[in-house]
């Protein structure tokens, strides 16, 4: 009997050290195991309006570039600007070697003077023949010549009247040919067509160029715009005239300001991006070097008020797209048709939530629909 109490106690107080070690290790495992609630954040979903943006990235570019060069073959004989020179309209830029090409303005001067004194030669001798045709007219009206003479007489005003007409010819084909070699002559000389900056010097002096190579190309400033290229998914509303952010690469994150001057007809279908021309509302000093990247924000007009949340909400479950709400203190998914955000990271909701619903935004780890939560202001580790 004895024995038996003995061992009665010591069961009784194995159990009664089991129990709170059970206890506790339920607690921990609730508490902190892999049993444990979920800490979330959450936020009330909002019906306001919201102003959504596009984003887009290009690259400066000169919307007029003046290609210059000559306009047959030949060597370049001097060039007298360089990259980043400003020029203006009209001015000499440089010169190729005419070559052979005053000898042969000398040769078309030469032959434009000939043509015209064989014409002034036809010129004489038509007159002459038409005076001679003329007094054996009269000679024939008062019988005093024959017939035959009189036709003779004709017949040599008509060759005079012909060889004039074959002079003026030869004359006007002596001026074209002058005009023409004198005109390439000229072109020998490169001249800006505008005001502008030197952007790409192609040869130096002793290049041999090729008819319509550039030997010097010249870029309107005030032309400079950006090519940009919009996701096509966002780029709904999209439109010419709408003001723009600009900030370039080079500038250290300085804002600039600016707008669509038009969006082209034309998408990358191989990108799925759809481009867009932006101008400065002014030129930024010192201009920017064409091809710099540039980041465009596009502020497209505001959106009526409708439920927004934030777009970190947003989860794929099974491929829906939705949202973890909490409903009666437990984590449901609900799924949601969205409509356009803005920069700041707000969703328009068409569907599935209303004004005062409570989302998570945040959890510490994948949730399930079976998993418990737990609401706190603020997850370690999570940027907000």
């Amino acid at each position: 009997m004895k024995k038996f109490l003995s061992a009665h106690g010591r069961t009784l107080a194995l159990i009664g050290v089991l129990v709170p070690l059970l206890a506790l290790f339920v607690y921990v495992a609730l508490r902190s195991g892999p049993l444990a609630p979920v800490p979330v954040t959450v936020a009330a979903v909002e019906s306001k309006s919201i102003a959504p943006a596009l984003f887009g990235i290009g690259t400066v570019e000169a919307r007029y570039i003046n290609k210059i060069g000559p306009t047959f073959a030949g060597r370049v004989k001097r060039l007298d600007v360089h990259v980043g020179d400003r020029v203006k309209a009209g001015q000499v830029l440089g010169e190729m070697d005419p070559i052979d090409l005053d000898d042969r303005i000398r040769s078309q001067e030469a032959t434009f003077k000939r043509a015209g004194a064989a014409l002034r030669e036809a010129e004489a001798r038509q007159a002459y023949a038409q005076a001679q045709a003329r007094r054996y007219e009269q000679l024939l009206a008062v019988r005093s010549t024959s017939e035959e003479i009189a036709a003779a007489k004709r017949q040599e005003l008509q060759i005079a009247d012909a060889a004039l007409s074959a002079a003026r010819e030869d004359l006007a084909r002596a001026r074209a040919d002058r005009a023409a070699v004198v005109t390439q002559r000229s072109n020998l000389r490169l001249i800006a067509p505008v005001d502008g900056l030197v952007a790409v010097r192609n040869a130096d002096p002793g290049t041999t160029v090729v008819a319509g190579q550039a030997v010097v190309e010249v870029i309107d400033p005030k032309s400079l715009w950006i090519n940009v290229r919009f996701d096509q998914i966002s780029a709904t509303g999209l439109a010419a005239g709408l003001p723009t952010r600009i900030v370039l690469r080079s500038r250290n994150g300085q804002i600039l300001t600016g707008r669509v001057l038009r969006v082209e007809p034309l998408a990358d279908a191989v990108t799925e991006e759809t481009l867009a021309k932006v101008m400065f509302d002014s030129l930024p000093v010192p201009l920017p070097p064409v091809g710099e990247l540039a980041e465009v924000t596009v502020a497209l007009p505001a959106l009526a008020t409708a439920p927004v949340i934030l777009n970190a909400a947003v989860q794929r479950v099974d491929g829906k797209l939705g949202v973890w709400q909490i409903v009666d203190g437990d984590a449901r998914f609900t799924p949601v048709t969205l409509g356009a955000g803005d920069l700041d990271g707000h969703m328009q909701v068409k569907e599935g939530l209303k004004g005062g619903d409570r989302v998570i935004v945040y959890s510490e780890k994948t949730l399930t629909r079976y998993s418990r939560i737990h609401v706190v202001e603020r997850i370690p580790g999570v940027t907000q």
